[in-house]
């Protein structure tokens, strides 16, 4: 019965966190996994950092993709990295420091 119960607290805990990465505020505007990046520059201004990945190769077709990493911050010390696959914001996490 304890084992259950320890499960069961750490997939609640897994799953309110999991949200948390789909979103960002940029002053007063959201932006959201699955925007372009010309609309997260234009909510969001100019990243600190721009960082070419390389580029992604489509599972289902014979397309290469662009894969870059924008970093955001310190922001309350704070920093936000913006993966975009093709133009798509596809992940942000966050991390305190350096």
């Amino acid at each position: 019965m304890k084992r259950a119960c320890w499960l069961y607290l750490v997939l609640l805990l897994v799953a309110s966190q999991a949200p948390a990465a789909d979103t960002l505020r940029c002053g007063s505007q959201l932006i959201s996994v699955g925007n372009r990046s010309s609309e997260v520059l234009q909510k969001c201004g100019e990243p600190a950092a721009r960082d070419d990945l390389g580029y992604k190769r489509s599972v289902n077709r014979r397309e290469e993709y662009p894969v870059e990493e924008w970093t955001y911050g310190p922001n309350s010390g704070m920093y936000q990295y913006l993966r975009f696959e093709g133009n798509r914001l596809v992940q942000i996490t966050s991390k305190r420091g350096r």
